[in-house]
């Protein structure tokens, strides 16, 4: 039987893979795929080795393509990209967005938050979450969800809403977002967008730069409350009584 050319790449059966291995170990070193089949079934694809570096470049090209080449993905063509893709990544109004490494003041910072936030919520029925960890955001008056990854979620709503693969479904109550240089215009606008219209109550924003906390809480889709908490200030949750972080310990000694 003779290989085919497809889409999928070259198909050709086990026997000829036994016979032709290194013709076809060849193939797959100039990057192309060779799918083996046996009694007319896949059962095996030879793919070239990807590093995890050209990985990430391959996907943040295919990213690229998306945001800037006039293209937007469905929620569907998001979820089949990201659960192959080892990048992290979000999809916000139809587009993806590759997430960075954050940097050790973020980490000391989530750290931080995840202590005061996990001794508070002991034996409460919410919980806690940190980044990464998908949240799907269902936005009044559109059609697909945003999926993003907020680096502190609480979730109140959780009977229900895990499917059986653990995946969240649910609206958190409370998120929270580490402002960054690269991510403070898409935090502060696209995902403040987000949250208010999903039904999110309450929005925390830690500005590493300017040294404050950001509270934000929403009523029937619309900002209702806005504070900003300076050095010097405990920052108080507006949803949760008796939830705070007193800012001086959360920004002291950073490295």
């Amino acid at each position: 039987m003779k290989s085919v050319n497809y889409k999928e790449g070259v198909v050709i059966t086990a026997t000829e893979l036994k016979q032709n291995l290194g013709k076809y170990l060849d193939y797959v070193e100039q990057q192309n795929d060779v799918v083996v089949t046996k009694n007319g079934s896949k059962i095996a694809r030879l793919t070239p080795y990807v590093t995890d570096i050209e990985q990430y470049f391959t996907v943040r090209e295919k990213a690229l393509d998306y945001q800037y080449g006039g293209k937007k993905v469905s929620y569907e063509e998001f979820m089949e990209i990201s659960e192959k893709s080892t990048p992290r990544m979000e999809f916000i109004n139809g587009e993806i967005y590759l997430l960075g490494s954050p940097n050790i003041g973020h980490q000391e910072i989530l750290g931080r938050l995840h202590l005061i936030f996990s001794e508070y919520f002991k034996d409460k029925k919410c919980r806690v979450f940190l980044a990464p960890f998908d949240v799907h955001f269902n936005k009044k008056d559109f059609k697909e969800p945003d999926v993003m990854q907020p680096d502190v979620s609480v979730a109140c709503d959780l009977e229900g809403n895990v499917t059986e693969k653990g995946r969240y479904m649910g609206t958190p109550t409370l998120v929270i977002e580490i402002l960054s240089d690269s991510t403070r215009n898409k935090d502060m606008i696209d995902k403040l967008n987000t949250f208010m219209l999903s039904g999110v109550k309450e929005y925390w924003l830690i500005d590493q730069k300017q040294e404050n906390i950001m509270v934000y809480s929403f009523d029937k889709y619309e900002i209702d409350r806005y504070k900003v908490y300076e050095k010097g200030y405990i920052a108080q949750s507006i949803v949760f009584s008796g939830l705070s972080a007193d800012v001086d310990d959360l920004f002291n000694e950073l490295i």
